[in-house]
């Protein structure tokens, strides 16, 4: 057993840490072979990991690359699970604001029927 002091599973590590809601749901995305341990990719549950391993995975539309600083002994609330790890993920690119086609009434509040019915005739030569 002293061998193993300082490792944990990987699919129990990411519960612990809170990347994933329960132990099933990391152990399967681990068996899909979706996470990276050290760069090479690993698909058995029982993967052990200690604390200076690099973990990358994908969670959702975002790549994480996490570097595991601690093995913890429970899955804790969020604040102790964050001191588990560092994120070195690269971080998000800037959302781009959508231009709104809605007229803005600088203040009038809302807008009167002729209003309204200019922004429907502008809408319609628009879409023709």
């Amino acid at each position: 057993m002293s061998d193993d002091a300082g490792k944990l599973r990987l699919d129990k590590w990411l519960w612990f840490a809170r990347f994933f809601k329960t132990r099933s749901l990391a152990a399967t995305r681990v068996a899909a072979g979706d996470v990276r341990v050290n760069g090479a990719r690993v698909t058995k549950r029982s993967t052990t990991i200690s604390p200076g391993d690099v973990l990358t995975f994908s969670q959702g539309r975002v790549v994480r690359i996490i570097e595991v600083k601690a093995i913890g002994t429970r899955r804790g609330p969020a604040p102790e699970a964050q001191a588990l790890y560092t994120d070195m993920s690269p971080p998000p690119p800037p959302k781009e604001t959508p231009v709104s086609e809605n007229p803005r009434f600088e203040g009038k509040g809302r807008p009167t029927k002729k209003d309204r019915r200019q922004a429907d005739l502008s809408r319609s030569r628009h879409l023709e």
